[in-house]
């Protein structure tokens, strides 16, 4: 112990770390900041987790087309502790998103954002953004036809915003089609420009923290007035405040460890996403989906009327972001307290059951073809004659189950077929069929006489 201590001395000589660090641990906070004020802090343990995780991946993950895929599934199947490693590293970026909502909800609820903590909100919004780029980001690095797919709809979508479309999309695929380049330019931001900026901003966000002090917790009829604030908030602590350390901080310290401890058992049971099956932008029978907190704007823009997605594209991010960097400069003095701001839970409740529907939808997508439907079972079949039968294999091998559903088996982008006999009589049947219509190709042409027959044969039995 000696020995460590001389060298810790030796260290702190030379350097004055400690002149540093006891101020910052030493500081004084409001003495009622408890556990709801620990979201912020939890964010933080996860990105350094991010961060060692993410410099364990990159010594061997090899961003180019021809090896990405194969590194991959090398970090996965063969590397030792490379599939707890892509784990920790899956369920931390999910983990991030979820405690930086938490926090900012809290945050906007208590009206934390009033003077003089404006610029750490702002900076706050900017950090989870930024976080959103991350996970978009690291999708397309596994490599894989889910990946690739998301990353070519996604330049799609922006494709479409009004003017600067087609510059947008040229810049996310680094050329005109998804390539090797897309791989490195989305490996680039990945690993170097959106953690750089993370850094940067994190440490911005500290320095707010520790200038402004941290709030206060709100309470009814005592709101902020910027000309007095200052003045009535040194006071307080004065009086009452007591040291971050280890008053505070070991609620910080429990809990950041308690999230860590909750990534690494869901890393080590269930274990990262399985990988995709290689990229062929030639096989268009694929259903991309972005991770599981992308899904409610994947099922945003699958649901809304097709007429406004491109405003939306272009205006709807433009907005949402202007609106959260002007809460504070708009509304930065007054009531705190959510007694006093009902409309403050309002909006919150609102925004929650918007985005759980959506991501209900997401997760449900009736709108996309169920590509691993399998074929009709002989019991849902039933005793039908032969042409029947053979036009139940029709229904699943020309594609019509990936869309339709029967008897709960195949997709729910089309009609439900269980019971179509009873709604259509052969001839309707007949139309739809080889004329189409909707989002319904026309199988006119790729069906003969005899395959029309034998399906059209199975149709009727639905009844």
């Amino acid at each position: 112990m000696n020995n460590l201590k001389q060298i810790w001395n030796w260290i702190d000589d030379r350097t004055g770390i400690s002149e540093f660090i006891r101020p910052l641990a030493k500081h004084l906070v409001p003495p009622d900041s408890r556990w709801t004020y620990i979201f912020g802090s939890a964010t933080l343990f996860v990105f350094i987790l991010q961060v060692i995780t993410g410099v364990g991946l990159s010594l061997l993950y090899q961003p180019t087309s021809e090896t990405a895929y194969s590194s991959l599934k090398y970090i996965t199947n063969v590397a030792p502790l490379g599939s707890f490693l892509r784990g920790i590293h899956y369920y931390g970026a999910s983990a991030m998103i979820i405690l930086i909502g938490i926090h900012m909800i809290r945050v906007y609820i208590s009206a934390a954002y009033k003077y003089p903590r404006e610029m750490s909100w702002i900076s706050g919004v900017v950090l989870l953004g930024l976080t959103i780029g991350m996970g978009f980001t690291g999708q397309l690095l596994r490599w894989d036809s889910n990946g690739v797919w998301s990353s070519i709809v996604g330049a799609e979508q922006a494709g479409r915003i009004p003017f600067i479309g087609t510059w947008v999309a040229h810049f996310i695929l680094a050329g005109g089609t998804l390539g090797g380049a897309t791989l490195s330019r989305f490996f680039a931001i990945h690993v170097f420009l959106i953690p750089a900026l993370l850094f940067g901003i994190i440490g911005l966000h500290l320095y707010l923290v520790i200038r402004n002090g941290i709030s206060e917790p709100p309470k009814a009829g005592q709101p902020v007035e910027p000309k007095t604030y200052r003045q009535w908030y040194h006071e307080m602590l004065q009086k009452k405040g007591v040291p971050f350390w280890p008053n505070a901080a070991w609620r910080d310290m429990a809990f950041g460890l308690l999230v860590v401890a909750v990534v690494l058992a869901l890393a080590y049971f269930i274990g990262p996403p399985k990988i995709g099956a290689p990229p062929n932008p030639a096989n268009i029978n694929s259903n991309p989906r972005p991770d599981w907190y992308l899904l409610w704007i994947f099922a945003l823009f699958a649901l809304m009327p097709r007429g406004i997605e491109s405003y939306v594209i272009a205006f709807g991010p433009l907005v949402v972001g202007l609106i959260l960097v002007m809460l504070p400069l708009v509304f930065n003095k007054g009531e705190r307290s959510p007694i006093r701001r009902p409309w403050s839970v309002v909006i919150v409740v609102f925004i929650l059951t918007m985005v759980g529907t959506f991501w209900y939808e997401g997760v449900k997508s009736p709108w996309s073809p169920n590509f691993g439907a399998k074929p009709l079972s002989a019991q849902v079949v039933g005793n039908v004659g032969p042409n029947a039968i053979a036009g139940a294999s029709l229904f699943f091998k020309k594609g019509c189950i990936y869309c339709h559903s029967i008897s709960g088996d195949g997709g729910h982008r089309g009609p439900d077929l269980t019971k179509v006999a009873d709604r259509l009589n052969n001839y309707q049947m007949t139309i739809r069929i080889v004329n189409g219509g909707g989002n319904m190709p026309a199988f006119g042409s790729s069906l003969t006489k005899n395959e029309l027959t034998e399906i059209l044969d199975f149709l009727n039995t639905r009844k």
